[in-house]
């Protein structure tokens, strides 16, 4: 695998379409902020950010941090993934910890809910 960056350009063509869409979408945000549509502005610029990480991860794959002194050295995908018993623990503890962190946030929203003015903070010995 040694100097298999940018490879998957070469060897798979429609891979060519994350640039594009970045430099597309980065003319397009710029187009579109001068014509005053700011929140379409705002998806394409997001659409830019997208697409140049893509690009990125695209060149590299399947390395994570590629080796600046021999290319064989370099650490991959499958290198540094947990293996399928620790990846199958960690969906169990999410199974049963995400319903109460959820639940948790929940009620801290409807505890902290409404606004709070000015005149409240004043009233309430909040605002020095």
């Amino acid at each position: 695998m040694p100097g298999a960056w940018l490879d998957n350009y070469r060897g798979h063509e429609i891979l060519w379409l994350a640039p594009l869409i970045g430099l597309l979408g980065a003319g397009g945000a710029w187009v579109l902020l001068r014509i005053g549509r700011p929140g379409a502005a705002f998806i394409a610029s997001s659409l830019t950010l997208a697409a140049t990480i893509l690009t990125a991860g695209i060149a590299l794959f399947p390395f994570l941090m590629p080796s600046s002194t021999d290319p064989d050295q370099g650490l991959t995908i499958w290198d540094a993934s947990s293996s399928a018993k620790t990846l199958f623990i960690m969906l169990l503890c999410v199974i049963v910890l995400l319903p109460i962190v959820l639940a948790y946030t929940a009620w801290v929203f409807r505890v902290l809910r409404g606004k709070i003015t000015l005149e409240y903070m004043r009233k309430h010995g909040g605002l020095y």
